[in-house]
């Protein structure tokens, strides 16, 4: 998922139409699956997230490469909902609008939906410390959560949910500390 506040505003909208869409057509199960499965594949294959992610590709052959790899597994909903994304060159923009959907998904099954970015990939037993902390805070039982990294981060993590991002990455400290010394050497 993008940290970037306008790629999260212009994937809000796909999120939204296909939410809408499945609900309308009574396909919010079968898609939801398709997307999760996207999402799981997009997570092991570094090779199709970058594919897609490359503006040198045409959107033709992306959208070969994408009925390859899952065309006939997948939902013809799913399916014209991706090819769409390719013609309208958002699909850069995937893996924010997967995790917006489900975010929409989650909060109508009274769920909520949360990311996780770290700066290194975090071993099972801190993901399942992290959760479990989570679950308290949240007051909910059940949760959505997406891992990711960002290296950039130095150290550290940050939480995602509804738009709001707790940071507790060291990146973050050292802007911090620069801003407070910038301050100081202005007086």
């Amino acid at each position: 998922m993008s940290k970037n506040p306008l790629a999260l505003k212009v994937a809000a909208p796909y999120a939204r139409a296909l939410f809408d869409f499945v609900k309308e057509t009574g396909t919010l199960f079968e898609v939801t699956s398709d997307i999760q499965n996207i999402q799981g594949l997009l997570f092991k294959s570094r090779e199709l997230f970058k594919c897609l992610q490359n503006p040198v590709i045409s959107a033709q052959a992306k959208q070969e490469i994408l009925i390859k790899v899952v065309g006939k597994k997948m939902n013809q909903e799913t399916l014209q909902f991706l090819t769409t994304l390719i013609q309208r060159n958002r699909i850069n923009l995937l893996p924010t609008i997967i995790f917006s959907y489900l975010e929409l998904v989650y909060k109508t099954a009274n769920s909520r939906a949360f990311q996780i970015v770290s700066a290194k990939a975090l071993s099972n037993g801190q993901r399942t410390r992290l959760i479990k902390k989570i679950k308290s805070i949240a007051k909910q039982s059940r949760i959505m959560i997406q891992f990711s990294t960002d290296e950039s981060l130095i150290g550290g993590f940050l939480i995602k949910n509804q738009g709001k991002i707790v940071d507790y990455s060291v990146k973050n400290k050292l802007n911090l500390l620069a801003k407070q010394l910038d301050t100081v050497l202005e007086i």
